[in-house]
């Protein structure tokens, strides 16, 4: 299985490199199922993330005719709304939001959407990643969540908005705040691959996932 985790400018790093080094441990523990790299829509270059000056290098173009998984993480930078807090001289950067959305100006609306169209292709996402996901129109009346700041954007855009830590909604596997790239790997590892896999590479990373994994399953649970 192949896992193209997808860069952007702005992005947030943790996002990005914690599903990676998950998924990285898990090819090298199940002999090499899975392989990972670090794309862009642009194709190999380096991409400035959303925190200080630190970079990644894309590899190569993202492909969405190639199958397996498709990560996209969110953005950093500063939180708060950029049209109610005006800008600050001693204030260096940018809103999330807008990082967020300037990806719309760009080729990846068109190319998640086409591997969102993919069959042989499950689209993942950390925290922000399902609001450039939503933002472009690709969620709509689909299950989803994102980092909790961007619940009411999300749902704006008539995504079912879920508060939970991961939310598997089939082809479409979204994951909360930043630190939940690290459970929604290991999510992604038992699913994929296989519980004792995932359960390795918990046990290698010292880190116990957290929350119940949201799918539209089972009976709806009644009012407390």
């Amino acid at each position: 299985m192949h896992v193209q985790v997808v860069l952007f400018d702005g992005f947030d790093p943790l996002d990005a490199i914690a599903p990676f080094e998950v998924l990285h441990a898990g090819g090298t523990a199940s002999d090499g199922s899975i392989t990972v790299e670090l794309v862009s829509a642009e194709g190999p270059r380096e991409v400035v993330s959303g925190t200080g000056d630190l970079t990644l290098r894309a590899i190569a173009a993202f492909d969405p005719t190639r199958a397996g998984l498709v990560l996209v993480p969110g953005a950093a930078g500063l939180v708060g709304d950029p049209q109610e807090q005006p800008s600050d001289e001693d204030t260096a950067g940018e809103y999330i939001q807008v990082r967020l959305a300037r990806t719309l100006d760009t080729a990846l609306p068109a190319l998640l959407k086409d591997a969102m169209e993919n069959p042989d292709i499950t689209v993942t996402t950390v925290c922000g990643g399902s609001l450039v996901l939503a933002m472009a129109g690709l969620t709509e009346g689909r299950h989803a969540t994102t980092h909790h700041l961007g619940m009411d954007l999300l749902e704006a855009t008539g995504t079912h908005a879920v508060r939970a830590r991961i939310v598997d909604d089939g082809d479409l596997v979204t994951a909360a705040g930043v630190t939940s790239g690290l459970d929604l790997g290991l999510y992604l590892l038992e699913r994929e691959i296989g519980p004792q896999v995932a359960h390795a590479v918990e046990e290698l990373f010292a880190h116990e996932r957290r929350g119940v994994v949201w799918r539209n399953a089972g009976p709806a649970p009644s009012s407390f």
